[in-house]
């Protein structure tokens, strides 16, 4: 897992033919454990510029923190529609290895690169069948319900332990164009301060005064970690607003969320993460209602009580993560409507 990206942000990149990337693939469709998903084949032939190098990720499935990952890297606006997992709605940026792109050069002629693959043994090679039989593990699960395998699911075969402290993750953070100076040292200030605040010496009042004050001097973001104001034996409120694709809406400040959360920051179990308070007070487009979503722990459908929102460019960037900072993932965050409010719309 030590193998780095040839890729960096901004360059730009051909999709491998299909005939190409099977080669690549073991019978399970996977290359180092990672699955080439049948929704990728309808990118193949196309370019596309390197989003971020993806040297790590964070662990959503056993929430072990970060996760190193070989050469491998996310292309703009390149997200899984989920038409072959049960119609999933995540939207999750996709992986691709190396192995299954190549570079474009300044002339604009996309050239073999050195991550062209061998052929294999015959009776070896992968099929678009096997690609699309990997989507499900086998045997199904007890229930007869469908078990999914996905890139998301299979992340801890993919990838190797990341400890948070290691000084190479952040050089390459830069070096690779993924993330500025600037907010490497925003970062290194937040995470001293917090970790000063939960120290357990006193501190965390006027820390977090002290900071919210610095922020609000230069319009940035207040303290993230506040817990909810509501009791975890009471109940959290419920709102419907109907948002379709396309309306125009507000996320709610920080502090009305809040008061709508339990100590636990949960309401009706959806948790609001640290992640979504920089666009408290924004204005957003509705990009997606989510009532399922892929269960990543167990590959099962997971179908929401309640419709959740995705919003149109709102990404986790993970600024205040806790052993997981700069995660290139660009996860959505679910967001309740109770923490938004129709805006007008103006010519």
């Amino acid at each position: 897992m030590s193998r780095t990206s040839i890729y960096s942000v901004s360059d730009w990149v051909e999709v491998r033919s299909k005939e190409e990337i099977l080669k690549t693939l073991d019978r399970k469709g996977q290359l180092e454990g990672l699955p080439f998903m049948p929704e990728m084949f309808a990118f193949c032939g196309k370019r596309f510029r390197v989003a971020k190098r993806a040297h790590k990720t964070c662990d959503t499935v056993n929430q072990t923190g970060g996760r190193r990952m070989a050469s491998a890297i996310h292309l703009e606006g390149v997200r899984c529609t989920g038409e072959a997992h049960g119609g999933c709605q995540a939207l999750c940026l996709i992986f691709w290895k190396d192995e299954w792109v190549k570079p474009i050069d300044a002339a604009g002629h996309a050239s073999e690169g050195p991550a062209s693959a061998p052929e294999p043994p015959i009776g070896t090679q992968c099929t678009e069948d096997d690609v699309r039989a990997g989507t499900h593990a086998h045997p199904p699960s007890s229930a007869g319900e469908p078990h999914y395998v996905c890139q998301a699911t299979q992340l801890a075969d993919a990838t190797a332990p990341l400890p948070w402290w290691s000084i190479s993750q952040y050089a390459e953070d830069y070096a690779s164009g993924n993330v500025s100076l600037l907010q490497l040292t925003k970062g290194g200030i937040y995470s001293l301060a917090y970790h000063l605040i939960q120290s357990g010496i006193g501190l965390g009042p006027p820390l977090r005064w002290l900071y919210d004050q610095f922020q609000e001097l230069r319009g940035g973001v207040p303290f993230p970690r506040r817990p909810g104001a509501i009791a975890l034996d009471q109940p959290t409120p419920a709102g419907s607003l109907k948002l379709q694709p396309g309306e125009l809406i507000r996320v709610k400040s920080y502090r009305e969320i809040l008061a709508t959360l339990n100590k636990e920051n949960k309401n009706r179990g959806l948790y609001f993460d640290a992640e979504m308070v920089p666009y408290c007070g924004g204005t957003y487009r509705v990009l997606k209602v989510v009532h399922q979503i892929l269960d990543e722990k167990t590959g099962r459908m997971q179908r929401m009580k309640s419709p959740c929102i995705i919003l149109d460019s709102v990404v986790c960037q993970a600024r205040y993560s806790t052993c997981r900072m700069f995660c290139p993932r660009s996860i959505y965050p679910y967001w309740r409507e109770l923490w938004l409010e129709r805006v007008p719309e103006h010519p």
